[in-house]
């Protein structure tokens, strides 16, 4: 057959093949319908932020009151309702994409029930001021709104669940961050173990256009502004050295407290309470959140944008030990169990220690120290150097910055994996102690004796 012949049968194929094209529309549009979720999600965080904001700023006390009987209610009802919804949601993709995991038990882990109410509780949760983001929940809420899709894909579709789950858990990135790029890498980095060359193009676009969706709506910003970084020189070297062992120590510190806090393999008495009484410790929990809140004048409280804004912008000084106490407000939030992610807080923490670092060293360019803090501690955190990269690229106006920031996290990711193992693997292999015990084999019957009538 001629070239021409062959180029005009594959035209043929492509067109005539309605299950493709139907695949290829259901894909797209439920892609959409998630970037649409997140973008709801992200005005009920923004909406109870505010509301939190307001309380605090009459009546200073009340924190002590809402955020520790909050933060009991939620834990409460998550594990009364859905105990999937519990803590980032990362965890749960990647089980469901487990392939030791049969597609029946899926729902465990990822469904539009528990996308719903990851909604209402991580919402819940920064109503009531504690540290947490929304990155991570809305992982698992697209991925919840992608794999429903399955059910409108025709027989015998090229189209699988892994593929659906891979596009919408990077679809919550994307649209979370409004940067499609780090949602595709995210995919890449951190869910995908077995890509599908013959969908990888569908799962991008679907990838891509749920963070459009929420950067056409919500607007091509980020959430701590444009990092304005000047022209840099070696005066940067020795600082940013600093932050990225700092970063990396910090980061790596970070991870293995929360492995060890939420895997239960601790026998402290504080994980021996929170095993008995779980509710109780959550409580506990959130008072200390909102102690700590309480005393830093409220710049631990939430995800951690305004110090984060405050610190880009010079302005109001943040206090001295606001990068241990947002630490520590941070391990509280994620020990108490209740829904919520970590991205935003370990952005906050790195910015923090870029501006402390560059207020020793006397560095003048503190928003590139900023920038390389923020990169090197979620890249220690979450060992995702490249996401991490990514994502804090899109917010510095500097090409002069690439290249740091991604030596700054690939090199705190790597001091990270001496001090532990990776974050969001370890739980989910945690996650999927959740599964049923398989059946049992029927036992096999004795055969008669020989010597029997």
């Amino acid at each position: 057959m001629s070239p021409r012949l062959r180029i005009v049968a594959s035209f043929r194929r492509e067109l005539s093949d309605w299950r493709l094209w139907l695949a290829r529309g259901v894909v797209i549009a439920v892609a959409a319908a998630a970037g649409l979720t997140v973008v709801a999600f992200t005005w009920m965080t923004e909406h109870a932020l505010d509301a939190f904001r307001t309380l605090r700023t009459h009546w200073w006390w009340a924190p002590l009151i809402v955020t520790p009987l909050l933060t009991a209610a939620i834990v409460w009802a998550t594990r009364r309702f859905a105990p999937g919804a519990a803590g980032s949601g990362i965890p749960q993709v990647m089980a469901a994409l487990d392939p030791a995991v049969p597609g029946e038990h899926r729902g465990l882990f990822v469904s539009l029930r528990l996308t719903l109410a990851k909604m209402v509780l991580t919402t819940a949760g920064l109503l009531g001021g504690l540290s947490l983001g929304r990155e991570g929940p809305s992982v698992q809420i697209a991925a919840g709104v992608m794999h429903a899709a399955r059910r409108w894909l025709p027989k015998r579709s090229a189209v699988t669940e892994h593929g659906l789950l891979v596009a919408g858990g990077a679809a919550g990135i994307a649209a979370a961050f409004n940067t499609p790029l780090g949602g595709v890498m995210f995919a890449i980095e951190e869910l995908s173990r077995r890509p599908e060359q013959r969908n990888s193009g569908l799962i991008i676009a679907a990838i891509v256009l749920a963070g459009l969706v929420a950067v056409s709506i919500l607007g091509n910003g980020t959430y701590f502004g444009v990092i304005q970084v000047p022209a840099l020189d070696l005066s940067l070297l020795g600082p940013g050295v600093l932050v990225a062992l700092g970063g990396g120590l910090a980061g790596g510190l970070f991870s293995r407290l929360l492995i060890a806090s939420l895997t239960g393999r601790s026998n402290d008495p504080a994980s021996r309470w929170r095993a008995r009484r779980p509710v109780l410790f959550a409580a506990a929990c959130g008072l200390g959140v909102a102690v700590i809140g309480v005393a830093t004048g409220g710049f631990t409280f939430g995800s951690g944008y305004t110090p984060t804004r405050q610190m880009l912008e010079g302005g109001e000084t943040v206090p001295g030990l606001h990068l241990v106490m947002k630490f520590i407000a941070t391990w509280l939030t994620a020990w108490s169990g209740v829904p919520g992610g970590i991205f935003a807080p370990a952005l906050a923490i790195g910015a923090s220690l870029g501006n402390d670092v560059a207020l020793l060293t006397g560095y003048p360019h503190a928003p590139a120290l900023i920038a390389l803090g923020m990169a090197a501690f979620l890249s220690a955190a979450t060992q995702a150097p490249l996401t991490a990269f990514i994502i804090v690229m899109e917010m510095v106006d500097g090409h002069a910055m690439v290249l740091s920031l991604m030596a700054c996290a690939l090199v705190a990711s790597g001091i990270s994996r001496m001090i532990s193992r990776p974050l969001y693997g370890t739980l989910a292999r945690a996650q999927l102690q959740r599964l049923p015990p398989p059946p049992e084999p029927e036992a096999v019957r004795e055969a008669p004796s020989p010597d029997r009538p």
